[in-house]
């Protein structure tokens, strides 16, 4: 084991408790601008909607997988790929499609199918991809990883807010256009405020070792912005649709990984380093993408 592995991120029971439930809320802000017209998108681009599926809990975790193969990182940082690499897309992922001028009816789509098939396949690829690889299934067996108690767990901080908050926007449509604008705000506020004092509690921690996980996480998120734009354009998708599944295969919800590794692996240090160090480049990456694509007006397909 690499000195890493043995470092624990302090948080104590209290403060996850606080974290989940912030997490839950950010998930039911979020849910309350998804509508049920979202999952019938796949209707609407079944093709689209599937590529954009293949690359997001496929193809990013077998990058994750083999990017530990090959370059032999300590086994928390290539088990923190896979969990990343696992997570549904990040929540920023739709305005980012919208700026890049890409399509952002299928964005939302996938985000939202995403976000509830997460519950099945963040455990289902955890678990297969963990445990490929001899370093990574080492640790799995360790702590003893129970797939359905991370089921569970993803229920009530995922599917039981975005259940509500859809339900919400259905029943009281009115009530939730007004509320979801400083839902998602302060949401996103008391996440991103609470996620900086944790590192605060940690910053040593994370200043020594951030140095570690830079590489591997600029390549798994490199190589998931070029693998969900070029599956696209293999798939004969149209420009706009290739720049939504980009952004939807490289940009993930790294929060939600950050949570799970409190939850189930006591804060492993370079699990909790490698999901802190992508929430931050993620932005950043996302941000210069579609800043460059926004000033390249994808063609119009033609009729």
């Amino acid at each position: 084991m690499s000195e890493i592995d043995l470092v624990r991120l302090n948080f104590s029971p209290e403060a996850l408790g606080v974290l989940n439930v912030i997490l839950a809320l950010v998930l039911f802000g979020v849910a309350l601008d998804m509508r049920v017209s979202d999952f019938r998108g796949v209707a609407a681009a079944p093709r689209a909607t599937l590529i954009g599926m293949l690359g997001q809990f496929l193809l990013l975790p077998a990058v994750g997988w083999a990017i530990g193969m090959v370059l032999k990182p300590a086994p928390s940082i290539a088990l923190g790929l896979i969990l990343v690499a696992a997570c549904p897309g990040g929540n920023i992922s739709n305005f980012l499609t919208h700026f890049a001028r890409g399509n952002t009816a299928l964005s939302i789509t996938m985000t939202s199918i995403s976000t509830l098939a997460s519950l099945v396949f963040t455990p289902l690829n955890l678990t297969v991809w963990g445990s490929l690889n001899p370093d990574t299934a080492r640790i799995l067996t360790a702590v003893n990883l129970n797939p359905l108690d991370v089921l569970v767990t993803i229920v009530f901080l995922l599917g039981i807010p975005a259940a509500l908050g859809m339900g919400v926007a259905h029943w009281f449509p009115k009530a939730a256009a007004r509320a979801q604008r400083p839902a998602k705000i302060l949401s996103l506020l008391f996440f991103g405020v609470f996620v900086v004092g944790a590192l605060a509690g940690n910053w040593a921690y994370f200043i020594d070792y951030v140095g570690r996980v830079v590489l591997v996480v600029f390549l798994m998120n490199g190589l998931g912005l070029l693998v969900g734009y070029w599956i696209g354009r293999l798939a004969r998708l149209s420009e706009a649709d290739c720049r939504a599944t980009s952004i939807e295969v490289g940009i993930q919800n790294s929060g939600f990984g950050l949570i799970l590794v409190f939850n189930f692996f006591g804060g492993m240090g370079g699990m909790a380093i490698v999901a802190a160090w992508w929430g931050i480049w993620h932005v950043l990456t996302g941000l210069a993408l579609a800043t460059w694509w926004r000033r390249r007006p994808p063609p119009v397909p033609a009729r």
